[in-house]
């Protein structure tokens, strides 16, 4: 039986592929799906992946995943840096929680070195493209194993 597992992703991931190639990579958010349910079957994970640009439906997604005690690798995007809210949605974790980024936040502008949702996740991948997310999935396997 497959533990199910969300990967959630905020506002611009459903741009990949066309949004600043240089910076987040040329494969489509498609891809990323495909990748992550494509690893997720390999690892014994059942990955539902989602997108949105709505601060508060990733909020209720967060709670979604606190009230069933799913797993949930997340890209909050921008919220990353701001949001409040969805870090508060993201502290009532019941289960692990990846912060993944496609890109090195440290590397880039200043306001974007300061991510609201680390003190609560389980831990974060960064700077890896596409790659964040799988080395996101085995962890988060490796730790629902372990």
């Amino acid at each position: 039986m497959s533990r199910r597992v969300l990967v959630l992703n905020g506002p611009n991931l459903g741009r990949l592929g066309s949004r600043e190639p240089d910076v987040y990579g040329s494969t489509s958010y498609e891809g990323l799906v495909d990748a992550c349910r494509t690893l997720g079957a390999e690892l014994g994970l059942d990955v539902e992946v989602r997108e949105t640009n709505d601060e508060g439906e990733l909020i209720r997604w967060l709670h979604e995943a606190a009230d069933g005690a799913l797993p949930v690798v997340l890209n909050p995007g921008a919220f990353t840096h701001y949001s409040y809210a969805m870090r508060d949605a993201a502290a009532q974790r019941t289960a692990p929680l990846i912060e993944v980024h496609l890109s090195n936040p440290y590397a880039r502008e200043e306001f974007r070195h300061t991510s609201v949702v680390a003190a609560v996740a389980s831990g974060t991948v960064a700077g890896f493209g596409i790659g964040s997310y799988r080395l996101a999935l085995r962890a988060l396997a490796e730790r629902l194993a372990g």
